[in-house]
């Protein structure tokens, strides 16, 4: 991550951010004013493109979009300039990328992949709501509305990440990511128009301070809450899982004034940007506690009981990762986490020899839900979309 580059952004610093600003520069000056400046940075290729697909019909720019996505050069559709040079600019690939790393990855992510989900979930998405981001969610509705779907949806996007070829240009990982951009772009731009958000106190929707911040947690916070979890890789494949990590933040338009080169830095990055960031509001309690309650639901547990008592598995499992302090600003339940994780870990190394010799036993159990969340993955039969929201708030926006 250069932060060097910080001196070239301009902007007062937005309100929210003057305490925690104060404090982290005492930690990691540039690091700190890096961060603050990128809070007023959207990603102004894909805001460009968005904006001029805004005069087109829905149909009509789910249309351009499917053009470039699919390589349909004869489609015979509008597109507009700014959405061409987006997707020309991602036929320019960086100076570090290398496509030859990311295979020990795919390894790692498949061999593990029972613990994926259960750390996503329970450790980095919570920690990515802790942050100012929480607004756009709170305000447009994503994960209250639809919290099941989105789920579902980050899912499928991680799958395809690690699927050997997602990240070719074409592949589904690829294609989701580029896709993730634009989406960003447009709730950017409708929250923008809208009279809900404050630029002054908060920065912009979406902004690439809050997608570095995010990179960060889905890459090295991701192997941490893993690895607490009973994961078990080598150095090869964690340095591998970020570099796939940190393709897909290049393709979600991070700048690359903000996006991480290794893992030690994405974990300094992480902590300044925290101490940077107010402290949990109600909007991430909202959303903390939404996503967690969502969970039962993804995996298709019905019957209430059951599914209250899975959600309290999966706040137990999320404040042993988080810790009592962030658990406690998320208003979590009080629930004693005392060796749950040593427990967890011993429990991850014996369930593959339980489950051959007697492969029901465990099939009910939370212990067992909690690790299959990833089995639940949104796949449209249609083929992947490319419809963007085209109202600020989801229960008003068209399905996309």
């Amino acid at each position: 991550m250069n932060t060097e580059s910080s001196s070239r952004f301009s902007g007062n610093i937005p309100s929210d951010y003057l305490e925690g600003h104060k404090k982290a520069r005492s930690t990691a000056p540039d690091i700190a004013d890096n961060y603050v400046a990128h809070t007023l940075i959207g990603d102004p290729e894909a805001d460009e493109a968005i904006d001029q697909l805004a005069s087109f019909r829905r149909k009509e720019a789910e249309l351009a979009i499917r053009a470039l996505m699919e390589e349909e050069e004869e489609s015979g559709v509008d597109i507009p300039p700014a959405l061409s040079a987006l997707f020309e600019g991602l036929e320019s690939l960086p100076d570090w990328f290398d496509p030859s790393v990311f295979t020990p990855a795919a390894r790692m992510f498949h061999r593990n992949s029972r613990l994926v989900l259960g750390a996503f979930v329970g450790g980095v998405l919570v920690e990515g709501f802790s942050t100012n981001i929480s607004k756009s969610f709170f305000i447009t509705g994503r994960v209250r509305d639809q919290g099941v779907r989105r789920l579902r949806q980050n899912n499928r996007h991680m799958i395809e990440l690690f699927i050997p070829g997602g990240l070719d240009k074409g592949g589904d990982g690829w294609k989701l990511s580029v896709r993730l951009r634009l989406i960003h772009a447009q709730v950017r731009r409708l929250l923008q128009e809208s009279n809900e958000w404050d630029t002054a106190s908060w920065g912009v929707p979406i902004s690439a301070a809050h997608l570095g911040f995010a990179i960060t947690a889905f890459s090295a916070r991701l192997i941490v809450h893993m690895k607490n979890l009973g994961a078990v890789f080598s150095d090869e494949e964690r340095k591998s899982f970020m570099a796939v990590w940190r393709y897909t933040g290049h393709l979600m338009g991070i700048p690359d004034t903000i996006l991480f080169r290794r893992e030690e830095d994405a974990l300094q990055l992480f902590e300044i940007g925290r101490m940077c960031e107010p402290s949990p509001g109600l909007e991430s309690v909202s959303m903390a506690n939404s996503l967690i309650n969502s969970a039962p639901m993804v995996i298709g547990v019905d019957d209430p009981s059951e599914r209250s008592s899975f959600a309290r598995y999966v706040f137990r499992v999320s404040r042993a990762l988080i810790g009592d302090s962030l658990a406690d600003e998320l208003e979590y339940p009080r629930i004693s986490t005392f060796g749950l994780l040593p427990w967890f870990r011993m429990r991850e190394r014996c369930h593959d020899i339980f489950s051959k010799l007697l492969p029901r036993s465990n099939q009910n159990s939370n212990f067992s839900r909690f690790r299959s969340l990833l089995e639940a993955s949104t796949f449209d039969e249609m083929g992947l979309s490319y419809k963007i929201p085209d109202h600020v708030y989801s229960e008003n926006s068209s399905r996309w």
